[in-house]
Order: C-alpha cells, then structure tokens, then sequence
C-alpha cells in the first residue's frame, strides 16, 4: 500500500499559491495549490520552491481536504496530532488540531468579509474542533481486520483512500477535489482518510502471553447528526448514528518478557458489532419539553428503505441478529411496533429478531439480568462467530472467519445499546482467550484483574465518545460498565447527564447538526453570501423574540428585590408578585410556542418533519402554540390574544437553490 507523507512544510507565495513540501523523503514531488483558480500541480522530484515563498509557522501533518463555501474555496490542514497507540507496527493518531487556508487573498479567515461567510467558517471549525477523529498514515483504520484480509491481495498496489470503507471516510468529501482530478493516483501520498470514531488499546500479560486488546468504533459520515435532528431511516437506506465497533485481541504467545515487539504476533482475533436507528421513518420534534414529542411516519415506501438498509447490511456483514431495547410500553412503544411491522414483511432468511426488554428485565439495578439476553444470543453468537488469524499457519486461510453481526438499538442507540454490546464482546472475548489457549476452559475474564479493569474502562471510554458525539454528553450507566454494578452515584450522576442533554439538545443541537451537513456535503453553499442571509437572521415576528428578554428582566428584578429595605411588608408582596407573574406568563408563553425557542439546523430544515400531518403516530403536537377551544374563545380578546396565538409555520431559511445544494455530491 503506497505510503502517506506523514510531516510536510507549507511555503506561502505571496497571494499567489499554497506549495506543501514533504520533509521525507527530501526531494519528494511538492504539491502546488493556485490560489486565483484553485488549480492543483504535483511538482517534479526536487523542485525547489519560489524565492519570494515565506514557510508557514506550523507544521502539516496531514491535508484533510478542501471545501467551497460562500465566498472562498479553503484547505482545511492538520497541524496538531496525538499519538495514540502503535498497532501491528503502525501507529495510530488523533487529529488534534487545524487550520484552515483560504484560496482567495481577500477572505481573511480569522475577519471574514461577510457574516455568512464568517457564520460557515465557524460551523466548519466547531465541527472539527468538537470531532474525535482518528487515522493512520499506513493502516486502514476504516476497515475492520477481516474486511483487510479478505481484500489483501487486491489492495497491495492501492492507495490507502482508494481502499477506505466508503461509509467510515469521514473526510471523503473534503477530499473529493483531490480524488476527483485526473492525477488523483499519483497525489495519493497527500490524500490522508480520517475516521469519526474511537480507538483504545490495553495491553496486559497472562500466563506468559501478551494480550493486545483494541476497541475501534466508526461512525457513518451517511445521515450523520445530533441526537434529535437525525432520527430512523432516509430513502437511501441509510440509518441515523450508524457505529460499526470492532474489538480486536492480539496474542503473542510465551512473550519473552515486557519488550516483546507487538509485531511477532500469533493470534489476530476480531469481533465485529453495529449498532444503528430503528430502521423506519420516524423522529422526535424538540418542544422546550423534556421530552419531544414524537412521530412515526407511515409512509408507503417503509419497508422498501427497511429492506434496502437491511440487506446493505447483510451484503457488508452476513447474516443479521436485530436486537431491539425498545420499551414495549409507554412512550417508546409505537417505534418498537412500527420496527416490527416493517421487519415481519421485510422475509430475509439471514435476518432474525430478537426483543429484549431491557427497562422491565433490569429494572430495580438488577443489571446481571443481562445474562438472559445473553442465553437468548448464545446460538447465533457461535454461529456468526469471529475473525481467527493464525500468524503460525498459511496466511490464506483463516482459523475461522466472522460470518454474521449482531445489530443493536435502543432509542438513541447509545445507553442500553452500549451495556449489551459490552456484554457480548465480554462473551466473545472469554470464547477467544480459551480457543487461543491463553486460558484454561474453567478460567475467565474476571479471573484476571488487569484484564478485566481494561475492558471495562475501554468500552467506558467507547460509550462515552459515541455519546459525546451523538447527544452532547457522556453516556449514561456507564457506572455498570466500569464496575459490573449499577451504583446510587452512577444515577446521580446519570441525572445530571440527562440535564446536560436536554440543555444542549433543545439550544446548540441546531448548529452542531449543520457543520455535520456541511463537512460531510450534504448541504453546499452557493457563491453568493447575500441570498443565504437568512442562515445568521433570526426571522421571527418581534414578540416571540422579546418574550426571553421579559423573562430575564423579570428575573433580574425579583433577585433586585431581595436588597431591597423593607419598609413595607405590603409593598415588597405586590412587588414580587407583579415580577413572579410576569416570570411566570413568559414561562408559560415560552413552553406553548416551544418549537419557537429551539436551536434548529438552518442548512436542511426539518419544517417538514416538525408539521408533518400524514399517516402515522404522534404523541402530542406541543409547543406550536395554542389551539382548539381555547384558541378561539381567545381570538375575541383582541392584543392579549394575539400575543398569546403569535405561533406559526416556523421557516428557517430561504428556499433550497438560493442557498445551496441539500445533495450530497460525492
């Protein structure tokens, strides 16, 4: 596989050209950027730079990409990295920090000459610096170990973009003006992929062995999102917060001592997981309440996109064992019926349901009631099986190979499907050690301290990422997966999780969800800032506006209130109560025209989501102001009403084709 440069020098012309020069090997071919028209040049070896070029303060260690926005076209750079691990001989990173270079000598990034401008820079930059992104300069971090072997023989001569998962190529988009040039293949060494996702690795010894245990997870850059802006399944297939996680283990065997090069390994071992949406229309409208109210809808071509997801999924993996968490009663109820219905006509033989009541099994902390879940999986656990790679054996032919996955879901696909997806990489990996012969059959995993404390805090830590990505916060009863026990502190702290969830959900989800639309190409600028000037408006008739400011100011005089002299009992009452009552009908005000007062994503509005009237289920339609009886008998009372009533049709942004491209073009 060709290699990556892993450190080049930048030298600024002037405003003429960007010009990246590899450290090594010295006398590479440079890479030249035009700035006045964006053109791309690979340099002859040894091509000295222009005189009057200036170095760049930084050094680059990687290109991510480039993007066009309103204005200008910019290369998005890495220039701060850190090291991770060094695995089978390669070392992994995570992108640390970035720059961003504009093309056009105008366009000042850190004063952007135009708002709109300046509102898309910061949307690119937050998502880069709110990302964990990870990658290598000579290991697919895309692909999981068996996906690698298989294709081994067809990748030798191939760049390692060429061979990326095309679902896991978070940044594919950003290289699209590289890869889509007719010298793509010869500027492969500047094409770095990167992944969205996670990496761990722990490494202990056991009876002589070296174990090597790694913990990746890649999120789909497909329907990608925040927490209650992508919800189910689009008409491609493609599902919310998709994670494919892969646990490896490495065995060295008899390890002489602590300096054993992890590269003499034995055994490679990998087990594959997904998790991902219930795979059906549906979502949930963020109203100020804490909980959304939500929909399902029942579209005519449901189990079409049901089945297309599914059997996109067995053409990746093999044959699929669908475990849902989804409560059967109460408010989850309606997702876990549609999820049925949809899967009852879908009639693929290598797909089987499984439900799990997750809430009603465990409930009262019983957690090791997770083991019936486990009884029920153990049969297509030993079916499906793992990836065996005896390094002592002819390398074309494996131990054994993974021929199936377990696919996980709960609502968000984040706290429940985290603790079951442990408790079968926990089965898994016991099954693994003892086929190895690193321990004995009436050894396992929670006989070995070090072993165990690993696994436990590595997929914490896993639990935690996704759900930072995801919902905005760290993932919830993680307490069991550091501890195999539900704790009273891990509930505490679990409440105040949810809290931070709901804060950012319903008040900073909005500009999160458009630098994923944005990075990932869902959604493209057009070349002129003046017609999307309703990305940074706020649009809103006045009174729904004012109302959050009344609110603070009646807040600021009760506190006001409180140092006051109390010279008159009477008068401090009527004083309080004339802010506590202007307090309270802001409140009040403000909870009936919820959908008003949420953060939402301006790039691709959800406006037909939120009002839609179709066939299907919705739990309540809050927060869009007053309706029915009340509303009318209301209608008569003139000023006082119309406050009141002051909801409507909540559009965010002008249409589609002034603003930009809601297609991905890659």
């Amino acid at each position: 596989m060709k290699p990556i440069y892993q450190r080049l020098n930048l030298f600024i012309d002037g405003q003429d050209a960007y010009t990246f020069v590899p450290v090594e090997p010295i006398g590479a071919q440079s890479l030249t950027i035009h700035r006045a028209t964006g053109d791309i040049v690979l340099n002859a070896p040894n091509t000295p730079v222009h005189p009057t070029a200036s170095r760049y303060g930084k050094t680059i260690y990687g290109i991510l990409g480039m993007i066009s926005l309103a204005l200008s076209e910019y290369v998005i750079v890495m220039t701060g990295r850190e090291h991770r691990a060094r695995l089978m001989g390669h070392d992994i990173y995570r992108a640390a920090d970035f720059d961003i270079l504009p093309l056009n000598p105008n366009v000042s990034v850190q004063n952007p000459p135009h708002p709109v401008e300046g509102h898309l820079l910061a949307l690119v930059r937050s998502h880069l610096i709110g990302g964990h992104f990870l990658f290598s300069y000579g290991w697919d971090l895309s692909r999981r170990l068996q996906a690698q072997w298989q294709d081994r023989d067809n990748e030798k001569r191939k760049a390692l973009w060429e061979v990326a998962d095309d679902r896991f190529f978070w940044n594919k988009f950003l290289q699209s003006r590289l890869t889509d040039t007719d010298i793509a293949h010869d500027l492969s060494p500047y094409i770095l992929p990167i992944i969205y996702g996670t990496f761990d690795m722990r490494t202990v010894y056991i009876h002589g062995h070296r174990i090597q245990l790694c913990l990746i997870s890649r999120r789909s850059r497909y329907r990608a999102g925040t927490r209650y802006f992508r919800r189910g399944i689009d008409h491609e297939g493609h599902v919310a917060n998709f994670n494919e996680t892969e646990q490896i283990l490495l065995v060295v065997e008899k390890a002489a001592g602590r300096l054993s090069f992890s590269e003499n390994l034995t055994h490679k071992l990998s087990f594959t997981q997904i998790r991902g949406s219930v795979p059906v229309f549906w979502a949930e409208v963020n109203t100020l309440r804490y909980k959304p109210d939500l929909q399902v809808m029942d579209l005519l071509e449901t189990v079409d996109t049901t089945k297309l997801h599914l059997r996109d999924q067995v053409s990746q993996y093999g044959s699929q064992s669908l475990i849902n968490l989804v409560n059967q009663k109460g408010y989850e109820q309606p997702v876990k019926e549609a999820y049925e219905r949809a899967v009852s006509k879908v009639e693929f033989p290598d797909v089987k349901y499984q439900y799990f009541d997750f809430h009603n099994e465990c409930k009262h902390m019983r957690w090791d009631r997770i083991s019936v879940l486990i009884e029920k999986m153990q049969e297509d656990l030993v079916q499906q099986g793992y990836f065996h790679l005896d390094t002592a054996q002819a390398q074309d032919k494996a131990v054994r190979v993974q021929t199936g996955v377990v696919r996980t879901n709960c609502m968000d696909n984040l706290d429940r499907t985290n603790v079951v997806q442990a408790a079968l990489a926990k089965w898994t990996l016991n099954q693994q050690l003892k086929a190895t012969g690193v321990v004995s059959d009436n050894e396992g995993l929670d006989d070995f301290e070090a072993l165990t404390r690993g696994f436990r805090e590595m997929w914490a830590d896993h639990a935690d990422l996704i759900s930072k990505a995801y919902a905005g916060s760290g993932a919830l009863k993680t307490d069991f997966t550091r501890t195999n026990k539900r704790t009273k502190i891990g509930a505490l702290q679990d409440g105040y999780k949810s809290v931070m969830r709901y804060i950012k959900n319903n008040h900073f989800d909005g500009a999160r969800q458009d630098g994923f639309d944005l990075v990932t190409g869902a959604w493209t600028p057009q070349k002129n800032p003046v017609t999307a000037s309703s990305l940074i408006a706020d649009t809103r008739p006045l009174t729904i506006r004012s109302v959050p400011y009344i609110l603070s100011f009646a807040l600021f005089m009760i506190c006001a209130g409180l140092t006051l002299p109390r010279t008159s009992d009477y008068s401090l009452l009527y004083y309080f109560t004339l802010w506590f009552v202007i307090a309270s009908l802001a409140i009040i005000f403000m909870m009936v025209h919820g959908i008003e007062y949420v953060s939402w994503p301006r790039l691709i509005p959800l406006t037909d989501i939120i009002y839609y009237n179709g066939p299907g289920f919705r739990s309540a339609h809050n927060g869009k102001g007053f309706s029915g009886p009340l509303a009318q008998k209301l209608e008569s009372n003139g000023f006082a009403a119309e406050l009141l009533l002051n909801g409507r049709k909540r559009t965010l942004t002008v249409s589609g084709m002034e603003e930009g491209t809601k297609k991905r073009v890659d």
